[in-house]
């Protein structure tokens, strides 16, 4: 039971009139007994809150940053009629939307959480539907209803919370997206329009044309042009090659600590941390592969397995990969390298393109990474992908102050570190990637589309 401001009105009223027109004992004894008899009636009348039936529907999932839009259905079964204030309790992080108020017009509104007034006749229902902006990816779950049914006096009512469950998932933004057109234009060159004059490891042969000059000699096939003499003139021939389709890319997300650094990327996620411009570019790397024809696998580890998506069809590929990274935090452990490698090795049997999303910090990898990166390039075609801090970069120009200037020294260390550490993984020949949250994703694209286009993969 809940009382409500006009009980507190009514109490005020009561001390009044006995402050005025009956001796105080007299006056509290009836104003007290007025109070419980119109509570009692109030709470007798009101419509009952433990017969509601709730039921749910609407959206499950939603990208960061759009709207969602879920719907609650309550039913009442019983006799009488039911006059209710409803609140439909989500987390903060869901966005609920609310109502703006304010104390007075000057004052900037404040938004509230939204509580929906509604009548339910007896043996009908009613809709009420709740808008939700999340602010972070991830599941957000309602659990329980507060209903509060008040009775015709309007001076107490009925209150109970009910369990209601229902999960929306919050996937990542996928801004990235918008680089899709250009990269799928390049891909149309290269498969088809423009066939490579060089052969090589992920090439398969597509036709004969003239030589030209500017042809590499080494794509001369000499036998067809023996065949294409006349007297004692030759047409030279050269082959031609295409990308082969149909190659396995294996991304992999490393969800230790460093992924946890943050870097500025608020457009990617309320959080702004280095994993949420990783999963952009994988989303990117994964819609251009498909596309493509390459399958795609996606992997999330740091001491364990966070998440595996492996041998889906190709139509269901990226909704799938795209609902495992949704839930995808960083774990504030080292990164197991030697456990991350053992475990590739054992997923990707055939020679695969490894893309692996880290950071190119120093201590992590040379004393995790660089010892055991041969094991991997040896068998795959390996490409490590790095989200450098734009704040380095900021730093590195200051010049201001002694304090800038300090801060600017720092910056080219780390930078320098970052150059030795990319000069250490091509010696291993592997590709590196390093370009701060806003360019990772199209750089990412264009190394992919580079070794399609050298036959590498």
């Amino acid at each position: 039971m809940a009382l409500t401001w006009r009980a507190g009105a009514l109490a005020a009223l009561g001390a009044v009139f006995v402050g005025v027109v009956l001796p105080s004992w007299v006056g509290i004894a009836v104003v007290a007994a007025v109070i419980a008899v119109g509570v009692a009636v109030d709470v007798a009348l009101a419509g009952p809150v433990r017969t509601l039936q709730f039921e749910r529907g609407g959206d499950t999932t939603v990208r960061l940053g759009t709207t969602a839009r879920v719907q609650l259905v309550v039913t009442n079964p019983s006799g009488r009629r039911v006059r209710a204030l409803i609140r439909d309790a989500w987390p903060p992080s869901a966005g609920l939307q609310g109502v703006a108020r304010s104390a007075n017009r000057l004052a900037d509104p404040t938004i509230v959480q939204p509580r929906h007034a509604v009548t339910i006749p007896a043996g009908e229902r009613r809709r009420i539907e709740s808008v939700l902006v999340p602010t972070r990816r991830g599941d957000r779950q309602a659990e329980h209803v507060s209903v509060r049914s008040f009775g015709p006096l309007g001076l107490a009512a009925r209150q109970r919370t009910m369990r209601s469950p229902w999960r929306v998932r919050v996937l990542p933004p996928f801004l990235s997206r918008r680089h899709l057109p250009s990269r799928l234009a390049r891909l149309r060159e290269l498969d088809g329009r423009t066939s490579l004059l060089v052969r090589g490891q992920g090439t398969e042969f597509d036709s004969l044309r003239d030589y030209t000059v500017g042809d590499d000699v080494r794509s001369i096939d000499w036998r067809a042009t023996a065949r294409r003499h006349i007297g004692d003139h030759y047409d030279v021939v050269v082959r031609t090659w295409r990308p082969e389709r149909d190659r396995a890319i294996l991304i992999v997300l490393d969800t230790g600590r460093t992924a946890a650094g943050r870097i500025g990327t608020e457009e990617l996620g309320t959080d702004g941390v280095r994993l949420d411009a990783a999963l952009d570019a994988s989303l990117l790397l994964t819609a251009l592969a498909l596309r493509a024809g390459d399958r795609v696998d996606l992997l999330a580890y740091d001491r364990h397995v966070r998440a595996a998506v492996t041998r889906t069809a190709a139509s269901q590929t990226l909704a799938r990969v795209t609902e495992a990274m949704a839930v995808l935090e960083p774990e504030l452990v080292e990164l197991d390298a030697r456990g991350l490698v053992t475990t590739i090795l054992n997923r990707a049997s055939q020679r695969a393109l490894v893309v692996l999303l880290t950071s190119l910090d120093s201590a992590p990898m040379t004393e995790g990474l660089l010892p055991v990166i041969g094991r991997l390039t040896a068998r795959h075609e390996v490409v490590v992908a790095s989200v450098a801090d734009p704040r380095i970069e900021q730093m590195a120009r200051g010049r201001g102050d002694a304090t800038a200037v300090y801060e600017a020294a720092s910056a080219e260390r780390a930078r320098a570190e970052r150059r030795h550490v990319a000069d250490l993984l091509a010696k291993h020949r592997v590709t590196v990637v390093d370009q701060p949250p806003a360019l990772i994703a199209p750089a990412l694209a264009d190394a992919y589309l580079a070794l399609k286009a050298a036959g590498r993969l």
